[in-house]
């Protein structure tokens, strides 16, 4: 299936998962056109084509990483199926019977190579999500001070964005998925190797994606599932609209805070490699009414979060909430 705004080959259906949610394509632009800045300052996302962000990085191929990563320890988590759900470690007691859905080990590069390039259907999947810091080789940090830090440190300061926080370097197999979350940073998504379709829904479709609990394991993820949806439990969901790309190589996606996401790597389409490049929101500022639909996300979590915090108790924050709103704004 073919698709207009769609970077590299044509995909066929059995490539590109189908889903029934109507989805728009993502407008793909120059850096150079005043569209992507005006974009970009409304908080919308935009596919930007020639940047150049990380074209010294092009070269990162399996084997180019394999020889240069040097002998750290790197972050892989491994799945039972192509979908790497993320969890925070720390929660993971406050939920009882709570099952990981992935398992986070610290292996050296060639291991990892390995598992990659030998892998066979049944196999563990494997994706290494890595924070490029000291633990990388000489040539990879070459590379990355050769990255477009004038034209990313322009964006920074044109929107008012806080720090840089950090730059995660993401491999995964072909196949493997992201399902739909959203961060709370700023972030510009860099394509290397491979071939990405993204799925992005705004925040005003916070209601129709059904997040966890904010004290769950899952807080940010989506309880839906879009490959096998239930719209018995999440009656919503049939309202979802949203927006898709595919990215290739040099591609550069910015992804908005509170705008949710599914990240899949097509397959067979190749390994995968791309880097996050996250940045804090800046000062709020004078507020201005009515809040847009991001600030009332940021709202709604710090009223869960006082809620929890104040009953000293996640058992007592469901009845709580059901106590509160039920009868009176249902």
């Amino acid at each position: 299936m073919a698709s207009e705004g769609v970077a590299g080959p044509d995909w066929d259906k059995f490539q590109l998962r189908q889903y029934p949610f109507k989805l728009e394509q993502i407008p793909r632009l120059s850096y150079r056109s005043p569209k992507s800045d005006d974009l970009i300052s409304e908080e919308k996302p935009v596919v930007l084509t020639d940047t150049n962000l990380v074209g010294s990085a092009l070269c990162w191929d399996l084997d180019y990483l394999c020889s240069n990563m040097g002998d750290g320890d790197f972050s892989v988590y491994t799945s039972d199926n192509h979908k790497f759900m993320y969890h925070d470690e720390k929660k993971v007691n406050e939920v009882r019977g709570f099952v990981p859905p992935t398992k986070r080990l610290e292996m050296k590069f060639p291991e990892f190579y390995s598992k990659v390039t030998n892998y066979r259907d049944g196999d563990k999947r494997v994706y290494l999500q890595q924070t490029l810091n000291d633990a990388v080789g000489k040539r990879i940090v070459l590379d990355f001070l050769q990255f477009n830090w004038d034209w990313i440190n322009e964006q920074q300061k044109r929107n008012n964005w806080g720090q840089l926080t950090s730059n995660l370097l993401l491999i995964g197999l072909e196949g493997n998925t992201t399902p739909v979350h959203y961060d709370e940073q700023q972030n510009f998504f860099a394509q290397v190797q491979g071939y990405k379709r993204c799925l992005l829904f705004p925040p005003n479709q916070f209601e129709c994606l059904y997040p966890y609990p904010i004290y769950h394991p899952c807080d940010r993820q989506s309880q839906v599932d879009f490959e096998n949806p239930d719209y018995a439990r999440f009656p919503k969901l049939s309202e979802l609209r949203g927006y898709e790309v595919i990215l290739g190589p040099g591609d550069v996606l910015y992804i908005p805070m509170y705008w949710w996401h599914q990240i899949e790597s097509i397959p067979k389409g190749g390994t995968t490699v791309s880097i996050n490049f996250w940045y804090k929101s800046g000062p709020t500022g004078e507020i201005e009414y009515p809040l847009k639909a991001q600030q009332k996300v940021a709202m709604m979590r710090n009223i869960e979060k006082m809620i929890a915090e104040a009953l000293n108790s996640n058992a007592e924050v469901d009845p709580f909430m059901r106590n509160m709103v039920l009868g009176r704004y249902t």
